[in-house]
């Protein structure tokens, strides 16, 4: 954990080599210094669907669309677009002086790689690579997708904002294997990273990017034009909460992402700081391994979303009423598929119902692993709590404190616990990604090309292929309430209920924040 004293130590370096300039010889460096949701191990944004990893991504790599703050799916550097009559072919044209890093020009043939390995990995590219005939480079900038059906989530796939997002590299960085991470961080976005500059449990150091060439659209979420306004951006990882709150009061970060619970009344009072509402709400949600016992029996999966008490869960992590509110529903609440239909789930405690399928399935009393994450404050409580409950029930648990960087590593085991593995882990999801069934990750059951804990479930899987091939509004929600229903009932995942917390700045420091799924550091000034 940095304390504050290398800050201010840092901040004095910085002050006397601007006081030993000549006059006219430079100019000093704008930087911005934020401390991040978590700290960032992982570099390799197709590899883990880490919302710190999709962030990064997000900061050094650009996008063929990107999502406004309204949801509307926006060209990003796609410079003109059209599609055949039957909707089966769709022609992208890139937009001219796109430029990577290292000063080579983006190519249809970069595009044509990045969108081939992250389509491996992706639940809903891959269902648009299973619908596809062929994708090809038609010239240096432009890329034809034919499919052998209409697939109507096209924009869908390319501009979905959470992870996987399907980012542009250089064509010999996305020729890495799916299944192995990349080395070389040659992007195409506003900033850059040298490897030297990354330093995980420390600081990241992003620098704008000279070359890149922003869209002359006004910035609107990850869309529009990404102007940046800043020399250097540093995510300064902090683990320590009230660390975090004397970084920012003292003036030695500017920007808090999320704002500690135990510290809102403070600093909800504070003249020295401002809280801006950016980020939307987003549900709080439980994984199983569906891979392993117990959870391998679905009247275990059952049982333990019988014991699910939604308002003890948010209350113990969040505290604030202001931060949390229960929802049985799957989807984010108020979002277009958000539904009440929610079967046996109801998001309050049935102990007596969930102990007698826990005794039906013959569970033996084997310890169930539950993961924490000691250094993502904004998850930390809801394992303790949810253990308790289980407890409750009948459940043996062992809840095991970890990191964030080790939960994500493990969670891609498939061995039982003993052996490495897990059980269950609590997880947070983005109110946009959580909103369509075709854009929430854990949403899934193909087995071992889905979401960690790898459920099957060929019902569902069914459901999501009808829901992309309509257009009809009214058969979308329809469809989306019976994914919900089968969801619950084959205990894919477990909704805890929603959670938000507003990012806090330093008052009169910061400006041009914008509403999207993460915090954006283009369009941002700091006075």
């Amino acid at each position: 954990m940095m304390s504050a004293i290398p800050l201010r130590r840092a901040g004095a370096v910085a002050l006397c080599a601007l006081a030993c300039m000549s006059a006219g010889s430079a100019i000093a460096e704008t930087v911005l210094r934020t401390v991040p949701s978590s700290d960032l191990k992982i570099l390799d944004p197709v590899w883990t669907t880490a919302n710190i990893t999709r962030n990064h991504g997000l900061m050094i790599y650009d996008t063929l669309f990107g999502m406004d703050e309204k949801g509307v799916i926006r060209p990003q550097m796609v410079d003109k677009t059209s599609t055949s009559a039957d909707n089966k072919t769709w022609t992208f044209t890139l937009r001219p002086g796109l430029k990577f890093h290292d000063g080579t020009p983006v190519t249809a043939q970069d595009v044509i790689a990045s969108l081939a390995r992250w389509g491996k990995r992706d639940v809903l590219g891959q269902r648009m690579y299973e619908a596809m005939a062929s994708i090809t480079a038609e010239g240096p900038a432009t890329v034809r997708m034919t499919f052998r059906q209409p697939f109507g989530a096209v924009l869908d796939a390319l501009g979905k904002p959470s992870p996987l997002v399907p980012f542009i590299m250089p064509k010999r960085v996305a020729e890495t294997p799916a299944d192995k991470q990349i080395d070389d961080l040659t992007g195409s976005g506003p900033f850059t990273l040298k490897k030297e500059d990354f330093r995980p449990g420390d600081r990241v150091v992003y620098r704008r990017n000279p070359d890149y060439v922003p869209r002359k659209d006004a910035p609107s979420g990850l869309a529009g034009g990404k102007a940046v306004h800043v020399d250097r951006v540093e995510w300064v990882f902090l683990r320590d909460t009230q660390t975090q709150v004397n970084a920012l009061l003292n003036g030695e970060v500017d920007i808090l992402e999320v704002v500690p619970s135990s510290h809102y009344p403070q600093l909800r009072t504070d003249k020295r700081v401002q809280m801006v509402d950016i980020m939307p709400a987003g549900p709080f949600t439980v994984i199983y391994n569906h891979k392993v016992p117990p959870f391998n029996d679905a009247r275990v999966r059952k049982a333990a979303m019988l014991a699910i008490n939604q308002e003890a869960m948010l209350r113990a992590q969040a505290t604030y009423r202001d931060f949390y509110k229960p929802c049985a529903s799957i989807y984010l609440c108020g979002s277009p598929y958000a539904s009440d239909q929610t079967g046996f789930f109801t998001g309050k405690p049935q102990f007596e119902q969930a102990r007698k399928l826990l005794k039906e399935s013959g569970y033996d009393g084997k310890p169930v692993v539950i993961m924490l994450p000691g250094d993502a404050p904004a998850l930390s409580r809801l394992p303790v709590v949810y253990g308790q409950l289980l407890r409750q029930v009948g459940f043996n648990v062992d809840v095991q404190a970890t990191d964030w960087s080790t939960l994500i590593t493990r969670r891609t085991r498939k061995e039982p616990p003993e052996k490495g593995g897990w059980n269950a882990y609590i997880t947070f999801w983005g109110g946009v990604d959580a909103s369509s069934p075709i854009t929430y990750s854990p949403l899934t059951g193909n087995g071992d090309r889905g979401y960690f804990g790898w459920p099957e479930d060929a019902e569902l899987e069914t459901l999501k292929t009808r829901f992309i091939e309509t257009a009809d509004a009214a058969q979308r929600k329809d469809i989306a309430t019976r994914i919900q229903l089968r969801a619950i009932e084959n205990g894919i995942l477990a909704p805890v209920g929603e959670g938000k917390a507003p990012t806090v700045v330093r008052s009169g420091a910061i400006s041009g924040l914008l509403p999207a799924p993460a915090v954006l550091y283009w369009n941002v000034r700091k006075q």
